[in-house]
């Protein structure tokens, strides 16, 4: 027989055990057993008896939502996500699911409560990419306690409608926060070589790199001989301030592009800049490989270039985030003939839907541009 153990935790009793390896992970099931030692002990002897008649898929019949939500959170998110991932599922699980949905017991939910709990989210101050995400969690989980996990047949939530909206889904240079050259010239007038954000500004601009993709950019991603930058990390950052490097978004992002000799010229001098900087500050300079720093050689942040970007936006008035950089590069290049395809491989789109969907207020005026060339070379035909 499997061994357990038994811990309190809050007012509650609960139980362990190993499962076994499944996929070649070792698994461990924990579950509430009562509100006693002995209601626990009792539970564990119970489970444990299911577990050895069933083999290592065990059937836990009596798991509510919030147990489940917490073993598929464990056992599936934190090993197959990325953080940033595992942060937004863990918060929606906390403040949504739980609160919500965390008492009923798995066997015994269905549609109806699942589609009330969609409809209540709908009433709720959220935009309708936030109820999305949202529901993607749930589906998501309630997918895999169907297979593998077993412990349901059917998915009750395959069924659910996300609630109407009413809002503009439209994307507008607006929505994109889209700004002009004049904007960008603006930007860098109150963004002078000496503030930590220009050299980041000036990358994002040039190349529509993403921010954990510029802060997480080192010296040895540059190369000055063939003028491009090669994108294979990421810069991730918690709440605690801290940070460490991760892997890119998705496999697209892993990319190498040219550049402008612009660009390279403005990197060149920075590169001699930190050089200088480091044997002024000499045992006080903190070394590292990275491109964008501060003078004494720390690192530029994710949560730093956001607070430099609201800055900003409070001053010269007009809508702007780091991301407005990204869209900026891409609608330039294709409102000047670019290929959307090398957009599309250029900002680690893993689909081209993806780039023409997004920039679907360029590509509209580009289908207009083809068909006025058609006009006109059949009035010069005719």
């Amino acid at each position: 027989m499997a061994r357990g153990s038994i811990r309190k935790r809050g007012n509650k009793w609960y139980y362990a055990f190993d499962v076994g390896y499944i996929d070649g992970h070792r698994k461990r099931i924990e579950r509430a057993g009562g509100s006693t030692r002995a209601e626990a002990e009792k539970a564990l002897r119970d489970a444990l008896t299911e577990y050895d008649s069933v083999g290592n898929v065990m059937k836990l019949t009596d798991m509510n939502v919030e147990e489940y939500f917490r073993y598929w959170y464990d056992n599936y998110v934190m090993k197959n996500l990325k953080e940033n991932t595992q942060v937004n599922y863990l918060n929606v699980i906390n403040k949504y699911v739980v609160p919500k949905l965390g008492i009923y017991r798995m066997k015994n939910i269905g549609p109806s409560a699942l589609q009330d709990f969609a409809n209540q989210l709908g009433e709720m101050p959220l935009a309708k990419h936030s109820v999305e995400i949202i529901m993607t969690v749930v589906k998501g989980a309630f997918r895999m306690a169907v297979f593998p996990y077993q412990l349901i047949k059917e998915n009750p939530a395959h069924y659910v409608q996300l609630p109407r909206y009413d809002q503009d889904d439209r994307v507008t240079r607006e929505s994109l926060k889209i700004i002009s050259m004049a904007q960008y010239k603006q930007i860098l007038a109150i963004t002078p070589p000496s503030d930590p954000f220009n050299i980041p500004l000036q990358i994002a601009f040039n190349t529509g790199l993403r921010r954990g993709e510029v802060c997480g950019l080192e010296w040895d991603a540059v190369s000055f001989e063939d003028n491009t930058i090669e994108v294979k990390q990421n810069m991730l950052q918690a709440k605690n301030g801290n940070y460490r490097i991760g892997t890119p978004k998705t496999k697209s992002s892993y990319r190498k592009m040219l550049v402008g000799e612009s660009l390279m010229e403005i990197l060149r001098a920075h590169r001699k800049h930190q050089l200088e900087e480091k044997i002024r500050y000499g045992q006080f300079y903190i070394d590292s490989n990275f491109v964008c720093t501060k003078e004494n050689g720390k690192p530029v942040t994710p949560n730093a270039i956001k607070y430099a970007c609201y800055r900003i936006e409070k001053k010269l008035g007009f809508p702007f985030n780091f991301h407005s950089l990204r869209h900026t590069h891409a609608t330039m290049l294709l409102e000047n003939g670019a290929n959307i395809k090398d957009i599309q491989v250029r900002l680690g789109h893993s689909r081209i839907a993806t780039t023409m969907d997004t920039y679907s207020h360029v590509t509209k005026k580009m289908s207009t541009a083809t068909v006025n060339i058609f006009e006109e070379m059949l009035r010069k035909n005719q």
